[in-house]
């Protein structure tokens, strides 16, 4: 699929399926979901701009590499997305950090928003938009939308599990914004749930129903 990026190291893997497992605890999945999303991370990043600044070895004065941590911008859809902020945050301290409160409307599976708070100067800065699940993709959809209005340099979505339709509704509608996610599973069911999925993230993450 264009601009699906699917992260299939075999770390990623493994903690995805240990993640599934319906038999992991609230503490495991947590602490699985932040090392999933650090790896996850490498890769997210791996084409930042970077600058050559001069430092000083024990031995030598000499120019190297460094990223502007302070460029880059995570944008957590809430509630889920914070448990891929944190791991991401271990990576990249530096960087910036956005929120978006999205619920899905039971009835309609639409996103509803009542929390919208953004860094400032967003023109200069990319951004990474962080959920763990592409299901309908009407979250992220809305949350993308709503960050284009501040015009960014970029946008990418970073998500654990997605699915055909999930991805096939947020590029129609932003056919610009980059997909990364460790799985593309099989379908949505009616109540708008990944299969096979690993049931509602948030849920998962809280230990709440």
């Amino acid at each position: 699929m264009n601009d699906v990026h699917l992260i299939d190291h075999p770390l990623v893997q493994h903690k995805l399926t240990l993640m599934r497992n319906k038999e992991a605890s609230t503490n495991s999945f947590r602490r699985l979901l932040n090392e999933l999303a650090m790896l996850m991370a490498y890769e997210v990043t791996r084409d930042m701009a970077m600058q050559e600044i001069e430092i000083e070895t024990p031995l030598e004065k000499m120019k190297a590499k460094v990223i502007d941590g302070k460029k880059l911008v995570f944008v957590s859809i809430l509630r889920a997305g914070a448990g891929i902020l944190d791991g991401m945050l271990s990576v990249v301290p530096g960087a910036r950090v956005g929120h978006i409160g999205l619920y899905r409307d039971p009835k309609t599976l639409t996103a509803v928003e009542y929390y919208f708070k953004m860094p400032h100067n967003m023109q200069d800065r990319d951004v990474i938009v962080v959920d763990p699940m592409l299901a309908t993709g009407n979250s992220a959809i809305a949350a993308v939308e709503r960050v284009k209005e501040l015009g960014p340099k970029s946008i990418k979505l970073v998500c654990l599990l997605t699915c055909p339709e999930g991805i096939a509704a947020l590029h129609k509608a932003h056919p610009d914004v980059p997909i990364y996610t460790a799985a593309i599973d099989r379908e949505l069911n009616d109540h708008g749930y990944i299969l096979p999925g690993l049931g509602d993230a948030g849920d998962r993450i809280f230990g709440t129903k």
